[in-house]
C-alpha cells in the first residue's frame, strides 16, 4: 500500500496538471476570438502651446468615440485603453507621449464617448520640435485576461493636426481695480 503522502501527491499533482491544460486552452480560445472595434479620434482643440525653459508644451482636448465591446471575451479581466500623440523632429525619427489614458473594466464600459477630453499627460518635446510639426494621434489597448498571455491593438489617425510656427501671444494681465473695498469685519 502507498503511504498517505504518495496518495495526496498524486493527487495534487494530477490537479495541477488538469489546471494547466485548461488554462492552455483558455488562452488558445482567445485566439479565436475576432474583435471588430471602431474608432474615432479627433482633436477638440489646442488650448495652449507654449516654450516652457527649453521644452515645447502643448496642452490639449480630444473629441473621442471608441466602441471596444467587441475586443471583450469572456476571458478579459481588463483593457488599459491609451492615446498617444506621435511626431517626428530631426533629432528623433519617431517620439510618442502617451497624452490619455483609462482602464475600463466591463463590457458595459467599453464604449467610450468623450466629446471633449483635456489630455491627463502634457505633450512635451524636449528643444523646439512641436512647432509646426505634423502629430498623429494613435489609440492602442492592452487586453489584460483573466488566463493568458497579454495582448494589444491599435488604430493610427495619421496627419491628425499641426501645430503652428509661432507660439500665440500669452494672455495680458488683468489690470487692477482700484477704488473702495470694504472690508469683511
Amino acid at each position: 500500500m502507498h503511504s498517505y503522502s504518495v496518495r495526496a501527491n498524486n493527487v495534487l499533482s494530477f490537479a495541477v496538471s488538469v489546471w494547466m491544460v485548461l488554462c492552455a486552452m483558455a488562452t488558445a480560445s482567445d485566439f479565436f476570438h475576432k474583435a471588430d472595434p471602431v474608432v474615432s479620434v479627433k482633436l477638440a482643440k489646442v488650448e495652449r502651446f507654449l516654450r516652457v525653459g527649453r521644452n515645447d508644451e502643448a496642452h490639449l482636448a480630444f473629441e473621442i468615440d471608441a466602441d471596444l465591446t467587441s475586443v471583450f471575451s469572456w476571458n478579459t479581466k481588463q483593457l488599459f485603453v491609451w492615446l498617444a500623440a506621435e511626431y517626428s523632429t530631426p533629432k528623433h525619427v519617431k517620439s510618442s507621449v502617451s497624452v490619455w489614458d483609462r482602464i475600463v473594466e466591463s463590457k458595459e464600459d467599453a464604449h467610450l464617448v468623450l466629446p471633449f477630453v483635456r489630455n491627463k499627460y502634457k505633450l512635451v518635446d524636449n528643444g523646439a520640435g512641436l512647432r509646426g510639426n505634423v502629430v498623429n494621434l494613435t489609440m492602442g489597448w492592452q487586453i489584460m485576461p483573466r488566463v493568458g498571455v497579454l495582448r494589444k491593438d491599435n488604430v493610427t489617425f495619421p496627419a491628425a493636426f499641426t501645430l503652428s510656427e509661432e507660439y500665440p501671444e500669452p494672455p495680458q494681465p488683468q489690470q487692477r481695480r482700484t477704488g473702495v473695498y470694504a472690508h469683511p469685519r
